[in-house]
């Protein structure tokens, strides 16, 4: 009796991959709900409802023209007295809110320096609104008429 010994066959060890899938399975069943629950939010001022004196009270528009040349709801204001009159309508004025429009062709600068006076002069919220008529790809032909 004569055993031989197949030479041509070799043992090969092959990973059992099908553990590795199960934990694969279960952290991306995990991350699909962790970001499911995941919340965002955007924190906002609503405004509050006024009676009384405050609800009379119009926007106070500050116009940055080129020079640089200011305007306060239409009327020319000297650049030495802008801080003073803004002082004067902030005093007591309960909405401290102001809307400050540049004008085509006047210089990042100035507006900056006009939104700083304002702050100086008791102004507690600023907003930039563009001048209306004033074509802008991010606004359309027409502008925003917000004033």
């Amino acid at each position: 009796m004569q055993t031989t010994a197949s030479s041509g066959s070799h043992s090969a060890s092959e990973p059992n991959v099908t553990p590795m899938l199960d934990v694969l399975l279960v952290l991306l069943i995990i991350f699909m709900s962790v970001t499911i629950q995941v919340h965002r939010s955007l924190d906002v001022v609503l405004p509050e409802p006024c009676v009384g004196a405050c609800a009379a009270g119009e926007a106070i528009v500050l116009e940055v023209q080129p020079g640089p040349a200011y305007r306060v709801n239409q009327a020319p204001i000297p650049i030495q007295s802008l801080g003073e009159r803004l002082s004067a309508i902030y005093r007591d004025r309960p909405n401290k809110t102001i809307q400050v429009a540049g004008y085509p062709g006047v210089t990042y600068q100035d507006v900056i320096r006009a939104m700083d006076v304002a702050r100086a002069s008791g102004a507690r919220l600023v907003g930039i609104s563009p001048k209306k008529g004033y074509s802008s790809p991010l606004i359309g032909k027409t502008g925003l008429t917000g004033y």
